[in-house]
This record gives C-alpha cells, structure tokens and sequence, in this order.
C-alpha cells in the first residue's frame, strides 16, 4: 500500500474524535479547496454501544446455531428455501463471531492490526452481499414454483449447493475492495482505526470500488425480489391460496426484516457517493450529518445478524416443532409435551418439495 500522506490526510475521512472505527467510505473530497471540515462527534454512549453488539453476538449464537440444527437435523424435508436459509444462517453467525472485536474497539480504539482489521471487515462485507443474493434467490425460486409452477429446475436440489457456492464466491468478489485497502493505523490526534487506506488512486477508481459492489450487490438483487414477490403475492391473491400465502409469511418477514436494517444503511452511502461526485451539494453540515448516520444506521444492519431466528421461532410453527422434536429425541422434554405441540400441517407448493420447513 505505501506510507500514508499525512499532508494529504483531513480528519473528514475519520468519523470525530472520538470514534475507534471509522464510519467514512473511502471516498476523495469534492472540498479540496477549503479548509478541511472536522467532524462533530457522536454523542452516543459507548457503553450502550458495546452492551447492543454483546447481545446481539449471545442472540445470533445462539438462534442461528440453532437454526443450522433444525435444519441439518430435518434431511427428509429439507427444501431448496431451507438450503439457502442454512446458508444465510452460517453468514449471520460468522459475522457475529467478530462482534466481541468490534465491540472492543469501540473501547479501546483499534489495537489487532492490519491482518484482523481485514478479516473481520470482509465478514461484515460478506454477510451482507451473502445475505441478499440468498434472499434475492429465495425470491427466484419462490417465483418459479408458483408463479410458473415450474418443477425442472428446483426439484434438483443438487443444484442449489453450486448456487450456494456460487453466491459466496460473487460475496467475496465484491467484498475484495475492502479486504486490500483496508488496514490499521494511528493518524494524528485521534486513537488506532481500522479504514481504508485507497493511496493515490484516482476519483474514478475510487468511485469503481463504490459504485460496482453497490450495484451488483444490493440495487440488482433488490430488483429481482421486488419482481419476483410482486408477481408470487399477485398469483397467490388472484388464485385465493390461502394456505400458501400463509406458508410465506416466513419468508416474506426475513425479507422485510433485512431491508429494514440494512437499507438505511444502503441508501445514506448512496447519498454519501452522490455528494462526493457533486450530484448533492457538499458541505461541512451535510458531511457531518452523513457521517451521524452512516454511523447509526450501520448498528441497525449489525442488529440484523440476531434476528431471523427470532423470526422464525415467533412465525415458523414448522421451526418451533423441528427444534422441540430434536429436544424431545434427546430426552430435553417429555414426548407428551412434544404431541401437545402438535404436528404443524404441511404446505407445500405446485412445485413439490419446496416449502420451508421454517
């Protein structure tokens, strides 16, 4: 990467004094001219920082530990949605494995070097990008199987494993331009941070590295799901199933869930990136304010890695009878509490063996 330019270094691209991880997106200031705006800090407490990413890391333990074993325990009626929601289950609780060291830098400012500083920002990078394209499939299959009732493809559920693959290979590709500038260091008058070091690439570059991931990462899947649902919630109203819009309320909410914690997020980066290019007028306010909610938007997308298992113990009987049926095998509860449960009825789709076991 090279030696740092501290001339060219403006505590625009930290977020304030007293922020141990850097909440600025790497991108060159429109400003060059003026006199460099210094962020106003945050004044959110720490400490409720560090108590919110130590729940959610126990939470997302835990529920999606479990998650994983409903699934992985039910081999007869697993589905193709159940295989992606496996998938995005192991995403979720990789990414809660780093936020003990997320939490810790927010106390102590970034102290574990370059090598960890890249690591856990590829993480949260792939649990998003994962997350989305698993969900943007889900909607994919969802719509074939009963829109178009289509069998040929989703009936070889061998298939989904290179889908799978292949999402986590895509995730990882957009997530490389964090992973190579990302790096720690200590700038001046401020404590170790773990950021993007871009050196002296051009704006254009610069611009790539956004511009690209946010593309093909998150406004095209969002697209095919706001296509695909659009069309599967028509088909079902039109044909009055019932059951089967109930047997998505499921999916639907993890998809509700995840645009509600991670779209914020999304779209201030957005409007960050138009500033930057001088769409949106620039200035010290607007910058200051971007950065409050890049800063607070980006705690509601960690809040998501705890919270699909909490949907689908409050919405998935199916979940609720899987998890109680392991507990009962293992002599955890009595089978009589087991039968009182009682066997949730199987909604299938026109496709066959495509309902979530969720």
């Amino acid at each position: 990467m090279g030696e740092i330019n501290w001339d060219n270094f403006s505590f625009d691209d930290i977020f304030g004094d007293d922020s141990n991880y850097s909440y600025s997106t790497g991108m060159p200031s429109v400003l060059s001219d003026s006199a460099p705006c210094r962020p106003e800090s945050l004044e959110i407490n720490k400490n409720i920082i560090i108590t919110i990413y130590a729940l959610v890391f126990l939470l997302s333990l835990l529920g999606n530990s479990l998650v994983m074993l409903v699934i992985l325990y039910n081999r007869i009626s697993r589905s193709v949605t159940d295989v992606y929601l496996l998938n995005l289950a192991m995403a979720d609780l990789l990414f809660a494995l780093t936020l003990p060291i997320w939490a810790a830098s927010k106390k102590n400012g970034w102290t574990y070097g370059t090598p960890l500083c890249k690591v856990v920002s590829l993480l949260k990078e792939v649990n998003f990008y994962s997350g989305i394209l698993l969900l943007a499939c889900i909607s994919v299959d969802r719509y074939l199987a009963i829109v178009h009732a289509t069998r040929t493809l989703i009936q070889k559920r061998h298939l989904v494993k290179f889908i799978c693959l292949g999402i986590w290979a895509l995730s990882l590709f957009l997530s490389l331009p964090i992973f190579l500038f990302r790096k720690a260091f200590t700038p001046p008058n401020s404590g170790p941070v773990c950021y993007e070091d871009i050196g002296n690439n051009t704006t254009k570059c610069r611009l790539v590295l956004r511009i690209l991931p946010q593309t093909f990462g998150f406004i095209l899947p969002l697209l095919v799901m706001l296509f695909c649902y659009g069309f599967t919630l028509r088909t079902l109203f039109e044909a009055h199933m019932g059951q089967k819009h109930k047997a998505m309320r499921v999916i639907f909410a993890v998809v509700l869930v995840f645009l509600l914690c991670w779209l914020p997020y999304n779209l201030v980066l957005v409007t960050d990136t138009l500033m930057r290019v001088g769409v949106i007028q620039e200035s010290c306010e607007r910058r200051n304010d971007i950065g409050r909610a890049l800063a607070v938007t980006e705690i509601l997308g960690f809040l998501h890695s705890c919270l699909n298992p909490l949907i689908y113990a409050f919405i998935g009987q199916k979940f609720r009878h899987g998890l109680l049926r392991i507990m009962a095998t293992h002599g955890l509860i009595s089978k009589d509490f087991l039968a009182k449960d009682g066997r949730p009825s199987f909604v299938g789709s026109s496709s066959g063996n495509t309902s979530t076991t969720l």
